[in-house]
Protein backbone atom coordinates (compact mmCIF):
# COMPACT_ATOMS: atom_id res chain seq x y z
CA UNK A 1 0.00 0.00 0.00
CA UNK A 2 1.52 3.30 -0.68
CA UNK A 3 1.77 6.25 1.08
CA UNK A 4 -0.94 9.15 0.25
CA UNK A 5 1.05 12.13 -1.00
CA UNK A 6 2.40 14.51 2.31
CA UNK A 7 1.29 11.76 4.68
CA UNK A 8 4.20 11.49 7.38
CA UNK A 9 6.48 8.66 7.43
CA UNK A 10 7.91 6.62 10.37
CA UNK A 11 10.46 4.10 9.46
CA UNK A 12 9.11 4.07 6.08
CA UNK A 13 5.59 3.31 6.73
CA UNK A 14 2.25 5.49 7.49
CA UNK A 15 -0.19 5.59 9.81
CA UNK A 16 -2.23 3.16 8.67
CA UNK A 17 0.56 0.40 7.84
CA UNK A 18 1.54 0.91 11.82
CA UNK A 19 -2.18 0.49 12.83
CA UNK A 20 -1.75 -2.72 10.92
CA UNK A 21 1.15 -3.57 12.51
CA UNK A 22 0.19 -2.27 15.95
CA UNK A 23 -3.48 -4.28 15.91
CA UNK A 24 -1.39 -7.99 14.73
CA UNK A 25 1.30 -6.97 17.26
CA UNK A 26 -1.21 -7.19 20.28
CA UNK A 27 -3.08 -10.54 18.81
CA UNK A 28 0.28 -11.89 18.42
CA UNK A 29 1.27 -10.82 22.38
CA UNK A 30 -1.87 -11.78 23.84
CA UNK A 31 -1.43 -15.22 22.28
CA UNK A 32 1.68 -15.95 23.69
CA UNK A 33 0.55 -14.54 26.98
CA UNK A 34 -2.75 -16.51 26.97
CA UNK A 35 -0.77 -19.85 25.92
CA UNK A 36 2.19 -19.55 28.13
CA UNK A 37 -0.01 -18.78 31.54
CA UNK A 38 -0.17 -22.61 32.15
CA UNK A 39 3.71 -22.69 32.79
CA UNK A 40 3.62 -20.33 35.23
CA UNK A 41 1.15 -21.49 37.22
CA UNK A 42 1.88 -25.44 36.79
CA UNK A 43 3.53 -26.12 40.08
CA UNK A 44 0.53 -25.07 42.03
CA UNK A 45 -2.24 -26.10 39.06
CA UNK A 46 -1.19 -29.73 38.80
CA UNK A 47 -0.70 -30.57 42.18
CA UNK A 48 -4.24 -28.56 43.53
CA UNK A 49 -5.91 -30.55 40.82
CA UNK A 50 -4.44 -33.90 41.38
CA UNK A 51 -4.85 -33.17 45.27
CA UNK A 52 -1.38 -33.61 46.24
CA UNK A 53 0.18 -31.43 48.78
CA UNK A 54 2.64 -28.40 46.89
CA UNK A 55 5.82 -28.49 46.82
CA UNK A 56 6.04 -32.33 47.50
CA UNK A 57 8.67 -35.19 45.54
CA UNK A 58 5.05 -36.19 44.39
CA UNK A 59 3.87 -32.86 43.35
CA UNK A 60 7.32 -32.12 41.62
CA UNK A 61 6.89 -35.34 39.59
CA UNK A 62 3.41 -34.71 38.77
CA UNK A 63 4.31 -31.28 37.70
CA UNK A 64 7.08 -32.23 35.44
CA UNK A 65 4.50 -34.96 33.65
CA UNK A 66 1.55 -32.60 33.22
CA UNK A 67 3.20 -29.84 32.37
CA UNK A 68 5.18 -31.67 29.05
CA UNK A 69 1.91 -33.53 28.24
CA UNK A 70 -0.27 -30.47 28.35
CA UNK A 71 2.61 -28.76 26.63
CA UNK A 72 2.59 -31.27 23.75
CA UNK A 73 -1.18 -31.12 23.38
CA UNK A 74 -0.75 -27.44 23.76
CA UNK A 75 1.41 -27.64 20.42
CA UNK A 76 -1.03 -30.09 18.65
CA UNK A 77 -3.80 -28.05 19.19
CA UNK A 78 -1.83 -25.20 18.11
CA UNK A 79 -0.65 -27.13 15.09
CA UNK A 80 -4.20 -27.96 13.88
CA UNK A 81 -5.62 -24.48 14.60
CA UNK A 82 -2.22 -22.78 12.26
CA UNK A 83 -3.54 -25.41 9.50
CA UNK A 84 -7.00 -25.07 9.60
CA UNK A 85 -7.42 -21.45 10.08
CA UNK A 86 -4.50 -20.39 7.64
CA UNK A 87 -7.32 -21.72 5.12
CA UNK A 88 -9.64 -20.22 6.69
CA UNK A 89 -7.72 -16.77 6.20
CA UNK A 90 -6.79 -17.62 2.34
CA UNK A 91 -10.63 -17.59 2.00
CA UNK A 92 -12.55 -15.10 4.25
CA UNK A 93 -9.64 -12.59 5.03
CA UNK A 94 -6.77 -12.09 7.33
CA UNK A 95 -8.63 -9.48 9.69
CA UNK A 96 -11.92 -11.46 10.01
CA UNK A 97 -9.74 -14.90 11.25
CA UNK A 98 -8.00 -12.97 13.86
CA UNK A 99 -11.16 -11.65 15.67
CA UNK A 100 -12.40 -15.11 15.05
CA UNK A 101 -9.43 -16.72 16.64
CA UNK A 102 -8.82 -14.22 19.74
CA UNK A 103 -12.75 -14.78 20.93
CA UNK A 104 -11.51 -18.90 20.83
CA UNK A 105 -8.34 -18.41 22.69
CA UNK A 106 -9.63 -15.97 25.16
CA UNK A 107 -12.70 -17.54 26.35
CA UNK A 108 -10.45 -20.84 26.49
CA UNK A 109 -8.10 -19.37 28.96
CA UNK A 110 -10.85 -17.97 31.24
CA UNK A 111 -12.49 -21.25 30.92
CA UNK A 112 -9.20 -22.88 33.08
CA UNK A 113 -9.95 -21.48 35.85
CA UNK A 114 -12.74 -23.54 36.26
CA UNK A 115 -11.14 -26.43 35.95
CA UNK A 116 -12.11 -29.31 38.31
CA UNK A 117 -9.76 -31.45 37.01
CA UNK A 118 -6.40 -32.32 35.06
CA UNK A 119 -8.68 -33.69 31.81
CA UNK A 120 -11.51 -30.59 32.06
CA UNK A 121 -7.97 -28.29 31.90
CA UNK A 122 -6.52 -30.42 29.14
CA UNK A 123 -9.75 -29.92 27.06
CA UNK A 124 -9.91 -26.01 27.98
CA UNK A 125 -5.86 -25.84 27.21
CA UNK A 126 -6.92 -27.50 24.06
CA UNK A 127 -9.45 -24.81 22.74
CA UNK A 128 -7.03 -22.28 23.41
CA UNK A 129 -4.44 -23.99 21.44
CA UNK A 130 -6.95 -23.97 18.25
CA UNK A 131 -7.57 -20.08 18.66
CA UNK A 132 -3.69 -19.53 18.85
CA UNK A 133 -2.87 -21.10 16.20
CA UNK A 134 -4.90 -19.51 13.50
CA UNK A 135 -4.29 -15.89 14.54
CA UNK A 136 -0.12 -16.26 13.71
CA UNK A 137 -0.97 -17.24 10.02
CA UNK A 138 -3.36 -14.39 9.64
CA UNK A 139 -1.24 -11.58 11.25
CA UNK A 140 2.16 -12.66 9.79
CA UNK A 141 0.24 -12.35 6.87
CA UNK A 142 -1.38 -9.39 6.81
CA UNK A 143 1.60 -7.50 8.14
CA UNK A 144 3.68 -8.91 4.96
CA UNK A 145 1.11 -7.40 2.64
CA UNK A 146 0.45 -4.01 4.32
CA UNK A 147 3.92 -3.38 5.27
CA UNK A 148 5.88 -1.32 2.30
CA UNK A 149 8.29 -4.05 0.45
CA UNK A 150 12.21 -2.49 1.90
CA UNK A 151 10.16 -2.52 5.26
CA UNK A 152 9.08 -6.10 5.03
CA UNK A 153 11.72 -7.35 7.92
CA UNK A 154 11.48 -4.35 10.36
CA UNK A 155 7.49 -4.79 10.64
CA UNK A 156 8.30 -8.66 10.70
CA UNK A 157 10.77 -8.08 13.40
CA UNK A 158 8.51 -5.49 14.97
CA UNK A 159 5.70 -8.27 15.00
CA UNK A 160 7.63 -10.46 16.78
CA UNK A 161 8.57 -8.68 19.61
CA UNK A 162 4.89 -8.73 20.85
CA UNK A 163 6.10 -12.45 22.48
CA UNK A 164 8.52 -11.10 24.54
CA UNK A 165 6.26 -8.40 25.53
CA UNK A 166 3.77 -11.16 26.19
CA UNK A 167 5.71 -12.53 28.20
CA UNK A 168 6.49 -9.61 30.45
CA UNK A 169 3.21 -9.43 30.74
CA UNK A 170 2.50 -12.62 32.12
CA UNK A 171 5.20 -12.56 34.40
CA UNK A 172 4.11 -9.46 35.94
CA UNK A 173 0.86 -10.88 36.46
CA UNK A 174 1.50 -13.82 37.54
CA UNK A 175 3.85 -12.14 40.44
CA UNK A 176 1.62 -10.29 41.52
CA UNK A 177 -1.57 -12.32 41.63
CA UNK A 178 0.62 -15.61 42.93
CA UNK A 179 3.65 -13.99 44.99
CA UNK A 180 1.57 -11.03 46.41
CA UNK A 181 -2.04 -10.89 46.33
CA UNK A 182 -2.69 -13.97 46.84
CA UNK A 183 0.46 -16.09 48.12
CA UNK A 184 -0.99 -17.92 51.09
CA UNK A 185 -3.17 -19.63 48.68
CA UNK A 186 -1.60 -21.00 45.91
CA UNK A 187 -4.04 -23.55 45.87
CA UNK A 188 -6.60 -20.86 44.59
CA UNK A 189 -4.26 -18.47 43.27
CA UNK A 190 -3.60 -20.23 39.30
CA UNK A 191 -7.19 -19.85 39.26
CA UNK A 192 -7.29 -15.96 38.97
CA UNK A 193 -4.35 -15.89 36.78
CA UNK A 194 -6.13 -17.89 34.00
CA UNK A 195 -9.08 -15.35 34.54
CA UNK A 196 -6.39 -12.85 33.15
CA UNK A 197 -7.08 -14.65 29.87
CA UNK A 198 -9.92 -12.23 29.41
CA UNK A 199 -7.80 -8.93 29.08
CA UNK A 200 -6.81 -9.31 25.73
CA UNK A 201 -10.43 -9.33 23.75
CA UNK A 202 -11.65 -5.85 24.42
CA UNK A 203 -8.67 -4.12 23.46
CA UNK A 204 -7.80 -5.88 20.56
CA UNK A 205 -11.19 -6.07 19.05
CA UNK A 206 -11.71 -1.95 19.50
CA UNK A 207 -8.41 -1.39 17.51
CA UNK A 208 -9.22 -4.64 14.62
CA UNK A 209 -12.08 -2.40 13.92
CA UNK A 210 -10.47 0.15 11.99
CA UNK A 211 -7.85 -2.59 10.01
CA UNK A 212 -9.19 -3.86 6.39
CA UNK A 213 -8.30 -6.69 4.52
CA UNK A 214 -5.32 -6.06 2.58
CA UNK A 215 -5.35 -4.70 -0.96
CA UNK A 216 -2.60 -8.01 -2.45
CA UNK A 217 -5.46 -10.46 -0.87
CA UNK A 218 -8.59 -8.42 -2.09
CA UNK A 219 -6.79 -8.10 -5.72
CA UNK A 220 -5.49 -11.91 -5.43
CA UNK A 221 -5.97 -14.19 -8.19
CA UNK A 222 -8.82 -16.43 -7.37
CA UNK A 223 -7.77 -19.55 -6.70
CA UNK A 224 -8.51 -22.20 -3.93
CA UNK A 225 -5.81 -22.53 -1.41
CA UNK A 226 -5.29 -26.45 -1.03
CA UNK A 227 -2.97 -27.86 0.98
CA UNK A 228 -1.37 -30.31 -1.83
CA UNK A 229 -0.44 -27.04 -3.61
CA UNK A 230 2.20 -26.62 -1.01
CA UNK A 231 3.68 -30.14 -2.14
CA UNK A 232 4.08 -29.24 -6.18
CA UNK A 233 6.77 -28.75 -8.25
CA UNK A 234 6.68 -25.36 -7.81
CA UNK A 235 6.39 -24.86 -3.97
CA UNK A 236 7.14 -27.90 -2.55
CA UNK A 237 11.49 -26.67 -1.36
CA UNK A 238 9.66 -23.60 -0.44
CA UNK A 239 7.67 -25.51 2.02
CA UNK A 240 10.36 -27.96 3.13
CA UNK A 241 12.67 -24.77 4.18
CA UNK A 242 10.24 -23.22 6.20
CA UNK A 243 9.08 -26.93 7.87
CA UNK A 244 12.80 -27.64 8.73
CA UNK A 245 14.00 -24.42 10.14
CA UNK A 246 10.45 -24.29 12.14
CA UNK A 247 10.91 -27.56 13.84
CA UNK A 248 13.93 -26.73 15.00
CA UNK A 249 13.05 -23.63 16.40
CA UNK A 250 10.15 -24.85 17.87
CA UNK A 251 11.82 -28.37 19.42
CA UNK A 252 14.25 -25.92 21.17
CA UNK A 253 11.88 -23.25 22.61
CA UNK A 254 9.16 -25.03 23.89
CA UNK A 255 11.57 -27.57 25.65
CA UNK A 256 13.60 -24.66 27.22
CA UNK A 257 10.54 -22.66 28.09
CA UNK A 258 7.41 -25.14 29.30
CA UNK A 259 10.21 -26.69 32.04
CA UNK A 260 11.25 -22.98 33.05
CA UNK A 261 9.50 -22.91 36.13
CA UNK A 262 9.46 -26.32 37.21
CA UNK A 263 13.61 -26.16 36.82
CA UNK A 264 13.33 -22.56 38.94
CA UNK A 265 11.05 -23.97 41.66
CA UNK A 266 13.05 -26.81 41.86
CA UNK A 267 16.54 -24.59 42.42
CA UNK A 268 14.37 -22.19 44.64
CA UNK A 269 13.68 -25.04 46.74
CA UNK A 270 17.30 -26.62 47.07
CA UNK A 271 18.58 -23.03 47.56
CA UNK A 272 15.54 -22.64 50.33
CA UNK A 273 16.20 -25.93 52.52
CA UNK A 274 19.53 -24.88 52.46
CA UNK A 275 19.07 -21.66 53.84
CA UNK A 276 17.00 -23.60 56.24
CA UNK A 277 13.74 -21.56 55.46
CA UNK A 278 9.81 -21.87 55.99
CA UNK A 279 7.24 -23.10 53.96
CA UNK A 280 6.40 -19.47 53.55
CA UNK A 281 9.34 -18.05 52.92
CA UNK A 282 10.21 -21.10 50.59
CA UNK A 283 7.20 -20.01 47.92
CA UNK A 284 8.39 -16.75 48.19
CA UNK A 285 11.68 -17.50 47.43
CA UNK A 286 10.15 -19.62 44.37
CA UNK A 287 7.92 -17.13 42.98
CA UNK A 288 10.71 -14.27 43.19
CA UNK A 289 13.43 -16.57 41.61
CA UNK A 290 10.40 -17.58 38.61
CA UNK A 291 10.21 -13.84 37.97
CA UNK A 292 13.82 -13.05 37.43
CA UNK A 293 14.30 -15.93 35.26
CA UNK A 294 11.90 -15.33 32.96
CA UNK A 295 12.50 -11.81 32.75
CA UNK A 296 15.94 -12.59 31.86
CA UNK A 297 14.67 -14.74 29.45
CA UNK A 298 11.99 -12.77 28.01
CA UNK A 299 14.75 -9.64 27.63
CA UNK A 300 17.15 -11.80 25.70
CA UNK A 301 14.30 -12.74 23.64
CA UNK A 302 13.41 -9.26 22.99
CA UNK A 303 16.34 -8.38 21.86
CA UNK A 304 17.64 -11.19 19.98
CA UNK A 305 14.44 -10.68 17.71
CA UNK A 306 15.47 -7.49 16.65
CA UNK A 307 18.84 -8.75 16.15
CA UNK A 308 17.42 -10.66 13.72
CA UNK A 309 16.88 -7.13 11.37
CA UNK A 310 20.44 -6.18 10.83
CA UNK A 311 21.65 -9.62 10.57
CA UNK A 312 19.08 -11.14 8.25
CA UNK A 313 19.10 -7.57 6.00
CA UNK A 314 22.95 -7.75 5.97
CA UNK A 315 24.01 -11.21 5.71
CA UNK A 316 20.90 -12.71 4.37
CA UNK A 317 18.34 -15.56 6.13
CA UNK A 318 20.34 -18.84 5.95
CA UNK A 319 23.46 -16.85 7.50
CA UNK A 320 21.41 -15.58 10.42
CA UNK A 321 19.29 -18.85 10.83
CA UNK A 322 22.54 -20.89 10.84
CA UNK A 323 24.38 -18.20 13.26
CA UNK A 324 21.27 -18.48 15.62
CA UNK A 325 20.90 -22.15 15.71
CA UNK A 326 24.95 -22.73 16.73
CA UNK A 327 24.59 -19.75 19.57
CA UNK A 328 21.31 -21.41 20.64
CA UNK A 329 23.19 -24.95 20.82
CA UNK A 330 25.75 -23.33 22.80
CA UNK A 331 23.56 -21.45 25.25
CA UNK A 332 21.34 -25.14 25.81
CA UNK A 333 24.69 -27.11 26.95
CA UNK A 334 25.95 -24.11 29.31
CA UNK A 335 22.56 -23.65 31.17
CA UNK A 336 21.46 -27.01 31.64
CA UNK A 337 24.24 -29.10 30.98
CA UNK A 338 27.68 -27.46 32.92
CA UNK A 339 27.76 -27.51 36.44
CA UNK A 340 26.61 -23.93 37.81
CA UNK A 341 25.57 -22.20 40.93
CA UNK A 342 21.88 -22.04 41.29
CA UNK A 343 21.70 -18.03 40.85
CA UNK A 344 24.00 -18.18 37.44
CA UNK A 345 21.82 -20.55 36.14
CA UNK A 346 18.80 -18.31 36.75
CA UNK A 347 20.64 -15.59 34.32
CA UNK A 348 21.61 -18.03 31.93
CA UNK A 349 18.26 -18.10 30.67
CA UNK A 350 19.53 -14.39 29.37
CA UNK A 351 21.13 -16.07 26.64
CA UNK A 352 18.93 -18.90 25.62
CA UNK A 353 16.44 -15.86 25.80
CA UNK A 354 18.58 -14.15 23.01
CA UNK A 355 19.14 -16.97 21.04
CA UNK A 356 16.29 -19.89 21.44
CA UNK A 357 13.78 -17.01 21.69
CA UNK A 358 15.98 -14.71 19.20
CA UNK A 359 15.40 -16.43 16.13
CA UNK A 360 11.44 -16.80 15.96
CA UNK A 361 11.69 -12.73 14.85
CA UNK A 362 12.86 -14.32 11.76
CA UNK A 363 9.44 -16.04 10.78
CA UNK A 364 6.80 -13.66 10.49
CA UNK A 365 8.91 -12.21 7.62
CA UNK A 366 10.63 -15.09 6.26
CA UNK A 367 7.57 -18.19 5.92
CA UNK A 368 5.38 -15.28 4.56
CA UNK A 369 8.18 -14.92 1.73
CA UNK A 370 8.27 -18.04 0.84
CA UNK A 371 5.28 -18.29 -0.97
CA UNK A 372 2.63 -16.45 -3.57
CA UNK A 373 -0.79 -14.38 -1.89
CA UNK A 374 -3.14 -17.15 -2.39
CA UNK A 375 -1.38 -19.42 -0.52
CA UNK A 376 0.97 -17.24 1.83
CA UNK A 377 -1.27 -17.59 5.28
CA UNK A 378 -1.84 -21.52 3.98
CA UNK A 379 2.10 -22.17 3.57
CA UNK A 380 3.15 -19.65 6.44
CA UNK A 381 0.51 -21.68 8.70
CA UNK A 382 1.70 -25.29 7.46
CA UNK A 383 5.28 -24.64 8.10
CA UNK A 384 4.79 -22.94 11.27
CA UNK A 385 2.32 -25.16 12.67
CA UNK A 386 3.60 -28.44 11.57
CA UNK A 387 6.47 -27.80 13.25
CA UNK A 388 4.67 -27.89 16.32
CA UNK A 389 3.77 -31.60 15.67
CA UNK A 390 7.10 -32.42 15.42
CA UNK A 391 7.88 -30.09 18.56
CA UNK A 392 5.08 -31.65 20.50
CA UNK A 393 7.36 -34.67 21.10
CA UNK A 394 10.24 -32.62 23.07
CA UNK A 395 8.31 -31.22 25.91
CA UNK A 396 6.44 -34.61 26.46
CA UNK A 397 9.66 -36.88 26.88
CA UNK A 398 11.87 -34.31 29.00
CA UNK A 399 8.82 -34.34 30.97
CA UNK A 400 8.32 -38.10 30.70
CA UNK A 401 12.10 -39.05 31.65
CA UNK A 402 12.39 -36.29 34.01
CA UNK A 403 9.14 -37.09 36.00
CA UNK A 404 11.25 -40.48 36.54
CA UNK A 405 14.48 -39.79 38.39
CA UNK A 406 14.86 -39.76 42.21
CA UNK A 407 16.08 -36.35 42.17
CA UNK A 408 13.73 -34.18 39.59
CA UNK A 409 15.54 -30.96 39.26
CA UNK A 410 19.06 -33.29 38.06
CA UNK A 411 17.33 -35.21 35.54
CA UNK A 412 15.34 -32.90 33.75
CA UNK A 413 18.47 -30.32 33.51
CA UNK A 414 20.13 -33.33 32.40
CA UNK A 415 17.40 -34.12 29.59
CA UNK A 416 17.15 -30.30 28.78
CA UNK A 417 20.94 -30.30 28.18
CA UNK A 418 20.87 -33.02 25.32
CA UNK A 419 17.99 -30.73 23.52
CA UNK A 420 21.49 -29.00 22.58
CA UNK A 421 21.06 -31.44 20.31
CA UNK A 422 18.70 -30.34 18.09
CA UNK A 423 19.95 -26.93 16.85
CA UNK A 424 22.65 -28.38 16.03
CA UNK A 425 20.66 -30.36 13.46
CA UNK A 426 19.34 -27.14 12.07
CA UNK A 427 22.58 -26.21 11.17
CA UNK A 428 23.48 -29.61 9.10
CA UNK A 429 20.24 -29.00 7.20
CA UNK A 430 21.05 -25.47 6.07
CA UNK A 431 21.54 -26.08 2.56
CA UNK A 432 17.71 -27.19 2.25
CA UNK A 433 17.38 -23.48 3.80
CA UNK A 434 16.04 -21.45 0.55
CA UNK A 435 17.35 -18.13 0.88
CA UNK A 436 14.99 -15.10 -0.02
CA UNK A 437 16.76 -12.09 0.66
CA UNK A 438 16.14 -9.34 -2.00
CA UNK A 439 12.88 -11.53 -2.85
CA UNK A 440 9.69 -8.99 -3.22
CA UNK A 441 6.47 -10.66 -2.05
CA UNK A 442 5.21 -12.71 -5.27
CA UNK A 443 1.24 -12.00 -6.01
Amino acid sequence: MEAAKGQRLVLGMNGYQWLVLFAAWLGWGFDIFDGLLFNYVAPNCVPTLLHLEIGTPQAQAATLYWTGLLTSILLIGWALGGILFGKVADRIGRTKTMLLTMAIYSLGTCACAFAWDMWSLVLFRLLVSLGIGGDWAAGASLVAEVAPENRRVEAGALLYTSAPMGLFLATFLNFQIAGNYFKDIPETSWRYVFLCGLIPAALAFSIRYFVKEPERWEHREKKEARLRDLFDHEHFRMTLSGVLAAIVALISWWSCNAFLSVVVSGLARVQAATDGLDKSATLALVEDWKHLATNVFNLGGLIGTLLTVPIAKRFGRKPMLATYFLLSSLSIFITFGVDLPAHIRLYMYFPIGLTVFGVFGCFTYYLPELFPTHLRATGSGFCYNIGRVFASAGPFLVGSIASQGQNTLTAALTALSWIALVPLIGVLGMPWIVETKDRKLVD
